[in-house]
């Protein structure tokens, strides 16, 4: 059975808080981490409900079967860089390209948005979320041990140079997923 598969832009009520509560619970239960994770995600996506630039910003939800399964933020660090926070991918939804899907729209859009790099900050747990970015073709800039989250983990800074590179916002239709994004 083929199974329904779509990307939109996060838009509906419920959306912000399927963001929060998703990636506090998965993370606790695949890496054991505190709610000071789930707090640090609840601030990110509060600062994106309540001050985000609809010009230069969005987020997206990836759907499976109608089902929220999966995330991704893009949002302005400065006028010339932009940032891609909080990816997440249920585990019940990995295996379909959601995440390497979610990660070319956020690129596509900071692209067409006049972006000159986007960059990201993610941890080394995170094994599945780094292969995307390094095939994308962003580039490890630097790293920290630090504890956070209630564990011992690896800060990685992960930058991109859009110059050049195409993206855009066009409706695609990739190995079954659909895909409305907005330039």
């Amino acid at each position: 059975m083929d199974r329904a598969m779509r990307i939109r832009e996060l838009d509906q009520p419920g959306d912000l808080g399927w963001v929060v509560a998703a990636h506090g619970e998965c993370y606790a239960r695949e890496f054991g981490w505190d709610t000071t994770f789930e707090a640090l995600v609840a601030g990110i996506v509060a600062d994106y409900a309540r001050d985000h630039d609809p010009a230069r910003e969005a987020a997206w939800i990836a759907e499976l079967d109608g089902r929220r399964v999966g995330c991704v933020f893009c949002v302005a660090a400065d006028d010339h860089t932009a940032q891609l926070r909080i990816l997440f991918v249920d585990p019940a939804a990995r295996g379909h390209g959601l995440g390497g899907r979610l990660v070319d729209i956020c690129v596509g859009f900071a692209s067409a948005h006049g972006y000159q790099r986007m960059v990201l900050w993610t941890n080394d747990p995170l094994v599945s979320a780094r292969a995307i970015y390094l095939s994308r073709g962003f580039r490890l800039v630097d790293e920290e041990p630090h504890r956070s989250f209630g564990v011992d983990l690896v800060g990685q800074n992960y930058e991109l140079d859009l110059r050049g590179a195409s993206g855009g916002g066009t409706s695609l239709n990739t190995a079954g997923i659909t895909t409305v994004a907005r330039t």
